[in-house]
């Protein structure tokens, strides 16, 4: 078995495509498609969005300093697409996609109420890289899509169906293969 060598690039995959909405005072709501997400600190729940600032969103996220991250079902993965090739300066997207709104609590930014999970962000900083900024943001609330809370009060990701996305294909997530520390755990 040998090695093909590449350049250097991007080959983390698969990673989660989001819907990254946010608003400006008295303007529509916007969402951008957004595959350059992520986890990066538990405590305090931290996570980080990558944009490049020509986008459309770059301003609108940059000057209000929030945003909200909505996960995608293989339901909403046409309209994840969709907002990904579009741009709100041209269209409303959810006005376009059929999307609902989400009025919050934590900012004003809206959350997509379709999205099985809303993660509510504000931003600490922005950290020029490249081709992309980091928005480097701390979680300031979450809210869920109750239809999938189980029998006992628990809220069940893996039956929200979610989507990811690798090397410009969309996937949905599927047979669970452990839990974590399954490879230690005593029997």
């Amino acid at each position: 078995m040998g090695k093909a060598i590449w350049k250097p690039g991007n080959m983390l995959y698969p990673v989660p495509a989001v819907m990254v909405s946010c608003k400006r005072p008295g303007e529509k709501a916007n969402i951008i498609t957004v595959a350059w997400a992520g986890t990066i600190c538990s405590d305090p729940a931290m996570l980080s969005v990558s944009i490049r600032p020509e986008r459309y969103s770059y301003d609108i996220i940059k000057e209000t300093g929030e945003f909200v991250v909505n996960l995608v079902s293989t339901e909403l993965t046409r309209a994840c697409d969709w907002c990904g090739v579009k741009s709100g300066r041209d269209v409303d997207k959810f006005k376009e996609m059929k999307l609902t709104e989400y009025k919050s609590e934590f900012m004003e930014a809206p959350a997509i109420e379709e999205s099985p999970v809303n993660i509510y962000c504000k931003v600490d900083r922005i950290e020029k890289l490249g081709s992309h900024h980091m928005f480097i943001a701390t979680v300031v609330g979450v809210t869920v899509n109750d239809k999938y809370m189980d029998e006992r009060g628990r809220f069940d990701l893996g039956a929200a169906s979610l989507m990811a996305y690798s090397h410009g294909e969309y996937f949905v997530l599927g047979k669970k293969l452990g839990k974590f520390g399954y490879s230690v755990k005593k029997k």
